[in-house]
């Protein structure tokens, strides 16, 4: 059986780096900005009282250019730009603060907070890539801060930078590879039926949503199916609703097998489903549910020593032809399917045209 597809889910991680959509690291950001500022005026003064003229006045311009970020950050289409602008000049200036002689005894604690910012605000992968050249450079520095190992005590500090170092690495892209697992598990359990594996009620409104954004911007067309499976309910009470869990799933299994990797299919709800069928003209949406009606009424699915038949009821929708709102598409399919329904079962029908099962007819409403 295929594995359905869910494409919100990769649209919802995109949107996530490390947990925090756009809106949570633009605030983040922010508040990063305004707090570096404020102390890069602090520390400015201190370097003046401390005779570096040269570098107060570069911390003077970084703060001023950090409070504009505050004013900007919220509105700014560009804020991967910020975001790299702010770690890559803060790593440098880090750097630049260990080689001053006498500027900060302790800036090398700051090699540790490379990792913890990079992937916060980056995600995993872009965090690594970015922290990881930076932290060797402070580690060299800070080899080159000792001037040379001339005992065990500078080894000590020496080897006790570097481990720290590696470690905090380690430990953040353990916690990140782990956050993004829960991540990927919790959004898969909240957009797929447990079931059947398909997409749920929720998260196929979701992709119906986006592919009629698509089509109103590309002009294309695309068929909405609803399908039920046909007295459903009489396996449930004759055979156990084991056996129509079984049904369910091999139904499931039909549906993904026949259709393209282009088109969408979700349990709506009992034995209900939904189906996307992009780019297809409502002629040959007609022929192809038909011939899925009839796949699936020709099969049989063996439950223990008993054969279990059953039937499928179809009813399309073509977008622009039909509506242009997912509320409209949903009601003209449902009304279809509805049709089938009363001219007895195991047919396929479509808005204004009539369905043909053998010598049976079921009009479709206009």
């Amino acid at each position: 059986m295929k594995t359905p597809q869910h494409p919100d889910l990769g649209a919802s991680l995109e949107q996530s780096r490390s947990g925090l959509r756009d809106t949570h690291r633009r605030s983040l950001m922010r508040a990063l900005f305004l707090v570096t500022g404020s102390a890069l005026v602090i520390f400015g003064s201190l370097q003046i009282f401390n005779g570096y003229l040269w570098l107060a006045a570069g911390e003077f311009v970084a703060s001023g250019v950090l409070f504009l970020g505050v004013a900007r950050i919220n509105r700014t289409p560009h804020l991967q730009g910020w975001i790299y602008g702010y770690l890559v000049t803060g790593f440098s200036f880090f750097l630049l603060i260990m080689l001053v002689p006498d500027a900060s005894v302790t800036a090398f604690v700051w090699v540790l907070m490379m990792p913890v910012l990079a992937y916060l605000l980056l995600g995993k992968k872009e965090g690594f890539f970015l922290s990881v050249p930076f932290m060797v450079a402070g580690c060299v520095a800070f080899y080159f801060h000792l001037e040379f190992i001339a005992n065990a005590r500078s080894m000590i500090d020496l080897l006790n930078m570097v481990l720290c170092a590696v470690l905090m690495l380690g430990f953040i892209h353990l916690y990140e590879t782990r956050r993004e697992e829960a991540e990927r598990k919790l959004f898969t359990l909240a957009q797929t039926d447990g079931l059947t594996g398909l997409s749920n009620r929720a998260s196929f409104q979701s992709i119906l949503g986006r592919t009629l954004a698509e089509s109103k911007r590309s002009g294309s067309g695309f068929a909405l199916v609803i399908m039920d499976i046909d007295y459903f309910k009489i396996v449930n009470d004759t055979m156990g609703h084991d056996a129509g869990d079984q049904v369910l799933r091999d139904i499931s299994r039909r549906l993904t097998e026949r259709l393209r990797t282009t088109d969408s299919v979700g349990r709506l709800g009992g034995e209900e489903f939904g189906l996307i069928l992009r780019d297809v003209k409502p002629e040959d949406s007609f022929e192809l549910m038909d011939e899925l009606r009839q796949r699936i009424a020709d099969s049989e699915l063996c439950y223990g020593e008993a054969v279990i038949r059953v039937t499928a009821s179809f009813g399309i929708a073509h977008y622009p032809d039909h509506g242009t709102e997912a509320e409209t598409l949903f009601r003209t399919a449902d009304r279809c399917l509805f049709s089938c329904k009363r001219a007895g079962r195991n047919m396929v029908a479509r808005a204004g045209v009539s369905a043909v099962k053998g010598s049976r007819i079921a009009d479709g409403p206009v």
